[in-house]
């Protein structure tokens, strides 16, 4: 059995096959008695290479790390703790969990599932010392029958005339069908003033809210004539459905127009007029998850403030100062950011750059020094290679300054540069505390950098005062550069203050902080494929399975 305890905010939706018997899922990982169910598998009897048939729906952020949980139990009885609850081991009679026998368990975030090749990922079961339990074959596919957008036309003839001095206003207002008989609005047409035979533009429309992607359910579409009052006049209704509109332009998708009380009241009435389709397209939007699935990987860089406003790395008030007890902001910031964002990266090799600082041997400032000391190769291994080398470079550099961002902006967009297929994303980490001190020349980095697969996240650290951050945010007016308009909004700022009480290091909430700067990726990266033609690559072929031990 398969159970898959754990809290997610709503985002994609993501379809997880578990390929192998028994398990739990959880945002954490305690060794409880209980720990709350998200679904569980059937049962697959005599085998030691179950394949589950059941899947499970699960909701998909990007900007979240999702703990799950896997344990694979032989068969599920009543739990001592909750009677609706498994216990791990018929044979046992004790409460005690260590005391019960169970196949293995497995640890992985939802992202490292989705960022695995093709969105399969294999774990080695784990659990019982000395033994090798088995493999774990993750599989997740993102649900795709309601991702699909259609496209379409329509036009009138012979509507009624409604108008005294005129003739009427028409526009036409769409409803899809509820469970429970009901009709919800989902679209409303522009209005054509002063015709009986109105061609209303083409609209798009998401085939979930015009149908829920149900393409046999009702659709209901009625036509009114448009008073500047607001008491627009009936004129008539027609149904359809999702299924007789996707048959296109033809005499199946001419619609009789009919107000229920003119017919009622007139023998002769045959209708207010008539509605035809004049064109039906639909494509499939491309999501974030498209892409990550066909291959393509984001790679993470980080850059560092070494500013001297930071204050002396030896004392505890410096924003630098490496405390034997707690991270300090710089490495909460990263690890937030960072630990979600390596499940996108295949090789787990980050480069981390430092800006503002003299740096040895001859003491030169630099706005752009690799932390682990190789300008050849800045990668360093993992978050926590970057973390140890941002704590070496901190005794063998002097904070000075000015604070200058274009250096590390351009340094990434020219990495951006060199691959313009979709096949990489850029993503830029700027951690700093203080005012920016090369404006213009940022502004323009950042114009350039728009053309570009690539985006930028700041945190501002400290209790400076980041007016120009927000302004380099542009989420209210999109940042310029001599007269130039920056493409896309690539930059994401978060103060990190806002994300602790009382004193430092009190109250983080890390995992907002993350929600915070990563939830504008997958629409930045949306955007530069979009604007750039770039369809997701075909999902990479599944490497034969590893038979297990």
């Amino acid at each position: 059995h398969l159970y898959v305890p754990m809290s997610l905010c709503p985002h994609h939706h993501v379809l997880m096959s578990l390929s192998p018997p028994h398990v739990f899922l959880s945002p954490h990982y305690p060794r409880c008695p209980y720990i709350p169910q998200f679904g569980r598998t059937e049962v697959i009897d005599n085998s030691l290479n179950p394949d589950f048939l059941h899947k499970f729906v699960l909701d998909y952020c990007f900007e979240e790390r999702q703990n799950l949980r896997f344990d694979l139990l032989p068969l599920p009885v009543p739990c001592p703790y909750v009677p609706s609850a498994p216990r791990y081991d018929v044979d046992s009679k004790t409460p005690d969990l260590s005391k019960h026998d169970f196949l293995g368990q497995a640890f992985c975030t939802l992202g490292e599932i989705v960022g695995s090749a093709g969105s399969r990922l294999e774990k080695p079961l784990i659990g019982i010392p000395g033994k090798k339990c088995g493999t774990i074959i993750l599989l997740a596919e993102e649900l795709g029958n309601c991702r699909d957008v259609a496209t379409l036309q329509f036009c009138a003839n012979k509507l009624d005339k409604k108008d005294f001095f005129g003739k009427s206003d028409p526009f036409m207002v769409f409803y899809r069908s509820n469970e429970d008989g009901t009709f919800t609005i989902c679209h409303k047409t522009e209005v054509v003033r002063n015709t009986l035979n109105p061609v209303w533009a083409a609209f798009a429309i998401p085939v979930r809210a015009l149908c829920n992607g149900d393409h046999d359910r009702a659709i209901k579409v009625e036509v009114y004539d448009w008073d500047r009052d607001g008491s627009h006049d009936f004129i008539g209704e027609f149904t359809t459905s999702y299924r007789e509109l996707a048959q296109g332009q033809s005499h199946l998708n001419v619609y009789e127009v009919v107000n229920p009380r003119k017919k009622m009241k007139k023998k002769k009435y045959l209708n207010s007029g008539t509605v035809t389709l004049l064109s039906f397209a639909v494509e499939a939007e491309h999501t974030f998850l498209d892409y990550i699935r066909g291959g393509t990987q984001l790679n993470f860089t980080v850059a560092i403030d070494f500013t001297a406003s930071n204050g002396n790395p030896s004392q505890p008030t410096s924003l630098h100062y490496l405390s034997p007890f707690q991270l300090n902001a710089y490495s909460l910031a990263l690890r937030a950011v960072g630990d979600i964002i390596q499940d996108y990266d295949s090789d787990k090799m980050f480069p981390a750059l430092g800006f503002g600082a003299k740096v040895p041997p001859d003491g030169h400032v630099s706005h752009e020094f690799p932390l682990n000391g190789d300008a050849s190769n800045p990668a360093c291994r993992g978050i926590a290679g970057v973390l140890e080398a941002y704590q070496r470079s901190l005794r063998r550099v002097q904070l000075y300054g000015p604070t200058n961002f274009a250096p590390v902006v351009n340094h990434v967009a020219r990495s951006a540069a060199a691959v313009l297929d979709g096949s990489q994303y850029f993503v830029l980490l700027i951690i700093t505390d203080g005012v920016i001190s090369d404006m213009a020349q940022t502004k323009e980095a950042i114009v350039n950098a728009a053309k570009l697969p690539m985006s930028i996240i700041i945190v501002g650290v400290g209790q400076a005062e980041f007016d120009a951050m927000v302004e380099l945010d542009g989420d209210d007016i999109r940042i310029s550069s001599r007269g130039k308009v920056a493409e896309r909004d690539i930059v994401q700022f978060v103060p990190f203050r806002d994300y602790m009480s009382g004193g430092p290091g009190a109250g983080l909430s890390m995992a907002g902080l993350a929600r915070e700067v990563l939830a504008e990726i997958p629409d930045q990266l949306l955007s530069y494929m979009k604007a750039r033609g770039i369809k997701p690559p075909p999902i990479p072929p599944m490497s034969p399975e590893t038979p297990p031990p």
